[in-house]
C-alpha cells in the first residue's frame, strides 16, 4: 500500500446505523472510540435515553455528528417530509429529531423526504424544510437533505443533486445543507471529485461506502484512498462518515482502511 503524505488530517466518523448496530447505542459509541474513529453518527436513536447517549459521548470524548428523522418501515414510509397530506405527522417527527439532537449536542438532522413522486411532493418538501430550518435554528442545528440513488431506493422522492440544490437555493437558509453520500452519488452520476468541487459550498456532511455493494470503502470501484485527500485539498474540513455494511462477521476485521487512510491515504 503506497501512502501519500499531506499536511492535514482526515477525520472519520463511525456510522452506528451500520457499525456495531447490534449493541445499545452507548456501547456502540465506546466501540467506535476504541477502534480509532474521531466521531460517530447514527440513524434513529429514539429508543435510547438521550441522557445515557450524551453521557457515553462525553465519557469517550466523541461528538455525535448527526441523526435522521424517524421512519416507519412497517407502514411503508421512508420519511414523511415530502408526502402530501402528512404534514402534521412530518412536523411532529421533525420536532422530535431536533429536540433529541439538542439533548445530545448533535449539530445536524437529516430530514428524510419519503417514498413519493410528483410536483406536489416538491412543494410539500419545501414547506416542511422551511419549518425544519426555523425550528433547528433555535438550537444552532443544521438541517441536511440527501439524494438517494434510484437503484437502491426506487420510490424515494429525492434522487438527484440538481433537485437538492434547487431546494437549498430556493429556501436560502444558512442552516440547510447537502448531505453528500459518495455511495449514492457514484451510482446516480459518478464524476465524484467534480461533483464535490461544484457543490462544496452547500455540503454540510459526507458519507462513504464501497460501491456497488455498500461494504468497506477500500472494497470499491471508487478509489477513496486517492479521492478523499483530493476532497480535503478542495477545502472540505469536516468529517467523513463510514456508513457501510461490514462484509465480514465483525466490524473490526474490516477496519484496516481506517488507520491507513488516517496516516495518509493510498493509491
Amino acid at each position: 500500500m503506497l501512502l501519500i503524505s499531506y499536511d492535514y488530517a482526515m477525520k472519520f466518523s463511525a456510522h452506528l446505523g451500520y457499525l456495531w448496530n447490534d449493541l445499545p447505542l452507548p456501547d456502540a459509541i465506546r466501540k467506535a472510540k476504541s477502534a480509532g474513529f474521531d466521531a460517530v453518527d447514527c440513524h434513529f436513536p429514539y429508543d435510547e435515553d438521550p441522557q445515557l447517549v450524551r453521557a457515553a459521548l462525553v465519557q469517550v470524548g466523541l461528538p455525535m455528528l448527526g441523526i435522521n428523522t424517524r421512519i416507519d418501515k412497517k407502514n411503508g414510509d421512508f420519511g414523511l417530509a415530502a408526502v402530501p397530506g402528512r404534514e402534521t405527522d412530518a412536523r411532529v417527527i421533525i420536532d422530535e429529531a431536533v429536540t433529541y439532537a439538542a439533548a445530545i449536542n448533535t449539530p445536524t438532522v437529516h430530514v428524510m423526504a419519503g417514498n413519493v413522486k410528483g410536483p406536489a411532493a416538491f412543494d410539500c418538501f419545501e414547506k416542511n424544510l422551511r419549518y425544519a430550518v426555523a425550528e433547528a435554528a433555535k438550537h444552532d442545528i443544521t438541517i441536511l437533505i440527501e439524494p438517494l440513488n434510484p437503484r437502491s431506493n426506487p420510490d424515494y422522492f429525492l434522487q438527484d443533486m440538481p433537485t437538492a440544490v434547487q431546494l437549498i437555493e430556493k429556501i436560502a437558509a444558512p442552516n440547510l445543507k447537502l448531505l453528500f453520500d459518495f455511495f449514492h452519488a457514484q451510482i446516480i452520476r459518478g464524476d465524484l471529485l467534480k461533483q464535490v468541487e461544484a457543490f462544496l459550498p452547500l455540503i454540510g456532511h459526507m458519507h462513504i461506502a464501497g460501491v456497488p455493494n455498500r461494504n468497506e470503502p477500500d472494497a470499491s470501484e471508487v478509489n477513496f484512498g486517492w479521492l478523499l485527500p483530493e476532497v480535503y485539498k478542495l477545502g472540505y474540513d469536516g468529517y467523513i462518515s463510514a456508513e457501510y455494511a461490514p462484509a465480514g462477521e465483525t466490524v473490526e476485521e474490516g477496519l484496516g482502511w481506517l488507520a491507513a487512510w488516517k496516516e495518509g491515504g493510498n493509491n
